[in-house]
Protein backbone atom coordinates (compact mmCIF):
# COMPACT_ATOMS: atom_id res chain seq x y z
CA UNK A 1 0.00 0.00 0.00
CA UNK A 2 1.26 3.44 -0.90
CA UNK A 3 0.58 6.92 0.44
CA UNK A 4 -0.06 9.74 -2.01
CA UNK A 5 0.18 13.34 -0.82
CA UNK A 6 -2.83 15.42 -1.87
CA UNK A 7 -2.32 18.55 -3.96
CA UNK A 8 -4.22 20.53 -1.33
CA UNK A 9 -5.61 19.63 2.10
CA UNK A 10 -8.81 17.58 1.64
CA UNK A 11 -10.83 20.10 3.64
CA UNK A 12 -9.80 22.90 1.26
CA UNK A 13 -10.87 20.85 -1.73
CA UNK A 14 -14.21 19.99 -0.14
CA UNK A 15 -14.85 23.61 0.75
CA UNK A 16 -14.40 24.56 -2.90
CA UNK A 17 -16.68 21.90 -4.39
CA UNK A 18 -20.43 22.31 -4.61
CA UNK A 19 -22.58 19.94 -2.60
CA UNK A 20 -23.38 17.87 -5.69
CA UNK A 21 -19.71 17.71 -6.69
CA UNK A 22 -18.76 16.63 -3.19
CA UNK A 23 -21.30 13.81 -3.32
CA UNK A 24 -19.95 12.73 -6.72
CA UNK A 25 -16.41 12.66 -5.33
CA UNK A 26 -17.55 10.61 -2.33
CA UNK A 27 -19.22 8.13 -4.66
CA UNK A 28 -16.08 7.72 -6.78
CA UNK A 29 -13.91 7.31 -3.70
CA UNK A 30 -16.26 4.66 -2.33
CA UNK A 31 -16.02 2.70 -5.58
CA UNK A 32 -12.23 2.85 -5.56
CA UNK A 33 -12.00 1.84 -1.91
CA UNK A 34 -13.68 -1.44 -2.86
CA UNK A 35 -12.48 -1.80 -6.47
CA UNK A 36 -9.18 0.08 -6.79
CA UNK A 37 -8.44 -1.43 -10.20
CA UNK A 38 -11.35 0.54 -11.66
CA UNK A 39 -9.27 3.74 -11.52
CA UNK A 40 -9.09 3.83 -15.32
CA UNK A 41 -12.88 3.86 -15.56
CA UNK A 42 -13.43 6.46 -12.84
CA UNK A 43 -10.67 8.86 -13.89
CA UNK A 44 -12.01 10.19 -17.24
CA UNK A 45 -15.34 11.39 -15.85
CA UNK A 46 -13.89 12.91 -12.66
CA UNK A 47 -13.70 16.50 -13.93
CA UNK A 48 -17.15 16.39 -15.51
CA UNK A 49 -18.70 15.01 -12.33
CA UNK A 50 -17.01 17.43 -9.95
CA UNK A 51 -15.43 20.64 -11.24
CA UNK A 52 -12.82 22.28 -13.44
CA UNK A 53 -10.83 25.46 -12.99
CA UNK A 54 -8.23 27.03 -10.75
CA UNK A 55 -8.54 26.07 -7.11
CA UNK A 56 -6.31 28.97 -6.12
CA UNK A 57 -4.87 31.80 -8.16
CA UNK A 58 -1.63 30.45 -9.58
CA UNK A 59 -2.21 27.17 -7.78
CA UNK A 60 -3.44 23.69 -8.67
CA UNK A 61 -6.59 23.04 -10.65
CA UNK A 62 -9.69 21.54 -9.13
CA UNK A 63 -9.79 18.58 -11.49
CA UNK A 64 -6.17 17.74 -10.68
CA UNK A 65 -6.81 17.84 -6.93
CA UNK A 66 -9.85 15.59 -7.38
CA UNK A 67 -7.97 13.08 -9.51
CA UNK A 68 -4.99 12.95 -7.16
CA UNK A 69 -7.41 12.16 -4.32
CA UNK A 70 -8.82 9.33 -6.43
CA UNK A 71 -5.31 7.97 -6.96
CA UNK A 72 -4.63 8.20 -3.22
CA UNK A 73 -7.66 6.06 -2.42
CA UNK A 74 -6.74 3.45 -5.02
CA UNK A 75 -3.12 3.48 -3.82
CA UNK A 76 -4.20 2.67 -0.28
CA UNK A 77 -5.64 -0.63 -1.54
CA UNK A 78 -2.96 -1.67 -4.06
CA UNK A 79 0.59 -2.94 -3.77
CA UNK A 80 3.24 -0.76 -5.48
CA UNK A 81 3.41 -2.84 -8.66
CA UNK A 82 -0.37 -2.86 -9.02
CA UNK A 83 -0.54 0.89 -8.44
CA UNK A 84 2.14 1.61 -11.02
CA UNK A 85 0.32 -0.62 -13.51
CA UNK A 86 -2.92 1.28 -12.94
CA UNK A 87 -1.21 4.65 -13.36
CA UNK A 88 0.52 3.51 -16.55
CA UNK A 89 -2.80 2.46 -18.04
CA UNK A 90 -4.56 5.67 -17.04
CA UNK A 91 -1.70 7.71 -18.49
CA UNK A 92 -1.50 5.68 -21.70
CA UNK A 93 -5.18 6.01 -22.55
CA UNK A 94 -5.86 9.41 -20.97
CA UNK A 95 -6.13 12.83 -22.55
CA UNK A 96 -3.75 15.66 -21.68
CA UNK A 97 -5.60 16.57 -18.48
CA UNK A 98 -5.64 12.98 -17.27
CA UNK A 99 -1.94 12.52 -18.07
CA UNK A 100 -1.12 15.67 -16.12
CA UNK A 101 -3.06 14.42 -13.10
CA UNK A 102 -1.15 11.12 -13.16
CA UNK A 103 2.16 13.00 -13.21
CA UNK A 104 1.03 15.20 -10.32
CA UNK A 105 -0.03 12.12 -8.36
CA UNK A 106 3.43 10.61 -8.93
CA UNK A 107 4.91 13.80 -7.48
CA UNK A 108 3.13 12.98 -4.23
CA UNK A 109 4.53 9.43 -3.97
CA UNK A 110 7.73 8.89 -2.00
CA UNK A 111 7.63 5.08 -2.09
CA UNK A 112 10.79 4.05 -4.03
CA UNK A 113 8.96 0.95 -5.28
CA UNK A 114 6.67 3.15 -7.38
CA UNK A 115 8.95 4.45 -10.11
CA UNK A 116 7.09 6.37 -12.80
CA UNK A 117 10.23 7.48 -14.66
CA UNK A 118 8.96 6.01 -17.93
CA UNK A 119 5.89 8.24 -17.75
CA UNK A 120 7.99 11.30 -16.97
CA UNK A 121 10.19 10.61 -19.98
CA UNK A 122 7.14 10.23 -22.19
CA UNK A 123 5.83 13.59 -21.00
CA UNK A 124 9.22 15.20 -21.65
CA UNK A 125 9.08 14.04 -25.27
CA UNK A 126 6.00 16.21 -25.79
CA UNK A 127 5.77 19.96 -26.25
CA UNK A 128 2.83 20.19 -23.86
CA UNK A 129 3.86 22.80 -21.30
CA UNK A 130 1.48 21.33 -18.70
CA UNK A 131 2.97 17.85 -19.00
CA UNK A 132 6.58 19.02 -19.05
CA UNK A 133 6.02 21.12 -15.93
CA UNK A 134 4.33 18.26 -14.07
CA UNK A 135 7.06 15.82 -15.11
CA UNK A 136 9.81 17.96 -13.57
CA UNK A 137 8.22 18.01 -10.11
CA UNK A 138 9.42 15.95 -7.11
CA UNK A 139 9.15 12.59 -8.89
CA UNK A 140 11.87 13.74 -11.30
CA UNK A 141 14.33 12.80 -8.56
CA UNK A 142 13.96 9.27 -10.02
CA UNK A 143 15.39 10.40 -13.37
CA UNK A 144 19.01 9.69 -14.23
CA UNK A 145 21.31 12.75 -14.29
CA UNK A 146 21.31 12.57 -18.11
CA UNK A 147 17.51 12.49 -18.39
CA UNK A 148 17.07 15.14 -15.69
CA UNK A 149 19.43 17.56 -17.46
CA UNK A 150 17.52 17.12 -20.70
CA UNK A 151 14.31 17.73 -18.74
CA UNK A 152 15.67 21.08 -17.55
CA UNK A 153 16.62 21.98 -21.12
CA UNK A 154 13.15 20.96 -22.33
CA UNK A 155 11.67 23.37 -19.80
CA UNK A 156 13.73 26.16 -21.35
CA UNK A 157 12.66 25.19 -24.87
CA UNK A 158 8.92 25.12 -24.16
CA UNK A 159 8.80 27.94 -21.60
CA UNK A 160 8.21 26.11 -18.34
CA UNK A 161 9.40 28.30 -15.43
CA UNK A 162 12.32 26.61 -13.71
CA UNK A 163 10.99 27.71 -10.33
CA UNK A 164 8.92 24.52 -10.39
CA UNK A 165 11.88 22.19 -11.05
CA UNK A 166 12.61 20.30 -7.84
CA UNK A 167 16.21 20.30 -6.53
CA UNK A 168 17.54 22.47 -9.35
CA UNK A 169 20.20 24.04 -7.13
CA UNK A 170 21.22 20.61 -5.81
CA UNK A 171 21.41 18.70 -9.10
CA UNK A 172 22.83 21.41 -11.35
CA UNK A 173 26.31 20.42 -12.51
CA UNK A 174 29.01 21.27 -15.02
CA UNK A 175 27.38 19.26 -17.79
CA UNK A 176 24.09 21.12 -17.36
CA UNK A 177 26.07 24.37 -17.42
CA UNK A 178 27.63 23.41 -20.76
CA UNK A 179 24.26 22.45 -22.22
CA UNK A 180 22.69 25.74 -21.15
CA UNK A 181 25.61 27.76 -22.48
CA UNK A 182 25.24 26.10 -25.89
CA UNK A 183 21.51 26.84 -25.78
CA UNK A 184 22.21 30.50 -25.01
CA UNK A 185 24.87 30.75 -27.73
CA UNK A 186 22.51 29.25 -30.33
CA UNK A 187 19.72 31.69 -29.48
CA UNK A 188 22.05 34.68 -29.50
CA UNK A 189 23.53 33.60 -32.84
CA UNK A 190 20.02 33.36 -34.28
CA UNK A 191 19.10 36.79 -32.92
CA UNK A 192 16.49 35.30 -30.62
CA UNK A 193 15.86 36.43 -27.03
CA UNK A 194 17.42 34.41 -24.24
CA UNK A 195 14.98 33.43 -21.46
CA UNK A 196 15.86 34.83 -18.05
CA UNK A 197 15.74 31.29 -16.66
CA UNK A 198 18.55 30.22 -18.99
CA UNK A 199 20.77 33.00 -17.66
CA UNK A 200 19.87 32.05 -14.09
CA UNK A 201 20.79 28.40 -14.68
CA UNK A 202 24.04 29.40 -16.37
CA UNK A 203 24.97 31.62 -13.43
CA UNK A 204 23.83 29.01 -10.89
CA UNK A 205 25.88 26.25 -12.46
CA UNK A 206 28.88 28.55 -12.80
CA UNK A 207 28.76 29.24 -9.09
CA UNK A 208 28.12 25.64 -8.02
CA UNK A 209 30.73 24.07 -10.30
CA UNK A 210 33.53 26.63 -9.91
CA UNK A 211 36.75 24.84 -8.86
CA UNK A 212 38.20 25.63 -5.45
CA UNK A 213 41.49 27.37 -4.90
Amino acid sequence: MTTVRPLVPPEELRATLTEAAGHALDEMLSVLAVQPTTLGRVFPAAARRTARGDLRVGGPRLEDAVRVELVATAASQLDPDELLGELEQVYRYGDGDEKRAVLLALSGIDDPRVDGSALLLDALRTNDVRLVAAAMGPHASRLSPHDWRHGVLKCLFVGVPLLGVTDLAVRADAELAAMVRRYIDEREAAGRPVPDDAVLVRDLTTLTTRPEG
